[in-house]
């Protein structure tokens, strides 16, 4: 089958390898389609990640795709099951899992590769966190499940009220999701991104204004619309330390920092202690995901509720993924449906 492997900065190689069969409590499936991800541009990028890949090693973490292979003693699925497969599973065993922080979980059984014409996917995964797609539901559009499980987790981890403003900074597709799913939720919600087609789009999911931050101060700006005060959660979606920084800027006395870039490893911020202290400000980094995000995630995408459609750029063949990181990294596309078959 073809598949893509990574091996290094922006060394991304499609190459024919063996075909996977399921192990026991495994599945295989037939990718229908694997969506880009900022997480993968990053990855592609800095040429590797240090939660989930070894390099070399198979690329991709969202798909929805149909069973084709059922391993031994798995007895809940059946070939032709339409699916999708959340990229982990905790272990359910842990400190973490005892206290329901899944996503902290220190044995995570990650699984990638979904750049490929079919993938197994791992026990773990096939008992916790496999979930049939809707019949009503596009592959395409299932296939976000994840991302937006990870946004969903954040908006749970971010405090927010009825009555709260939100800034998010960032407008790639988890920062325009942010911005979805908390305008449906909260007073008021702006948008700083670098992208005037990507802000427009930002617009259409529901933020009340943008800003271009090449052409504006994102601190003066927020505080010009808010007396002075700052914003009472801010949502940092870039994964640049800078970016940290300005958020951390953003936010009012009592507010919520929600740090959900990852940025590369082993880089600091500065903060400054007095602000941190006689503010009352909440700084947290947020992680992944957990087995309840993962099933309202595609519950919310099955409601059709909110047009994530808009969030896929293009639909493309495998053999156009190089093009495609391309294309990401100059902020040509958001995200782009794959089409393995």
């Amino acid at each position: 089958m073809l598949a893509a492997l990574l091996y290094g900065r922006e060394d991304l190689r499609l190459e024919t390898i063996d075909r996977p069969s399921p192990a026991e409590g495994e599945v295989t499936i037939e990718v229908m389609v694997a969506t880009t991800c900022g997480t993968d541009l990053k990855v592609w990028r800095r040429g590797g990640h240090a939660k989930m890949l070894e390099l070399p090693t198979r690329f991709g973490h969202e798909a929805a795709g149909k069973i084709v292979a059922i391993g031994r003693g798995v007895t809940d699925w059946q070939t032709g099951d339409r699916v999708v497969a959340n990229n982990s599973a905790p272990c359910l065993k842990c400190f973490f899992c005892d206290r329901q922080a899944y996503s902290l979980c220190p044995n995570l059984t990650w699984n990638n590769g979904t750049f490929a014409q079919f993938q197994n996917i791992p026990a773990p995964i096939v008992k916790h966190n496999l979930l049939r797609i809707p019949a009503n539901l596009d592959p395409g559009l299932a296939s976000m499940t994840e991302p937006l499980a990870c946004v969903l987790h954040g908006v749970a981890r971010s405090n927010f009220t009825p009555d709260s403003r939100v800034v998010v900074i960032g407008d790639g597709a988890i920062g325009l999701m942010f911005v979805a799913v908390m305008a449906s939720q909260c007073q008021s919600v702006w948008l700083f991104g670098g992208n005037d087609s990507r802000l427009a789009v930002g617009e259409k999911l529901g933020a009340d204004r943008v800003w271009n931050y090449h052409t504006v101060d994102i601190p003066s700006t927020v505080r010009e619309l808010t007396q002075g005060w700052g914003a009472d959660i801010v949502i940092e979606a870039t994964g640049v330390p800078s970016v940290w920084e300005t958020a951390i800027a953003c936010g009012r006395p009592g507010a919520t920092i929600n740090l959900f870039g990852g940025c590369p490893k082993d880089t600091t911020i500065n903060v400054n202690t007095d602000r941190l202290h006689y503010s009352e400000l909440t700084i947290k980094g947020v992680f992944h995901n957990t087995p309840e995000h993962v099933r309202a995630a595609l519950a919310l995408l099955a409601s059709k509720s909110i047009p994530f459609e808009l969030l896929i750029s293009d639909r493309r063949p495998l053999t156009d993924l190089a093009q495609t990181f391309e294309d990401m990294r100059d902020r040509q596309v958001i995200k782009v449906a794959m089409l393995p078959n």
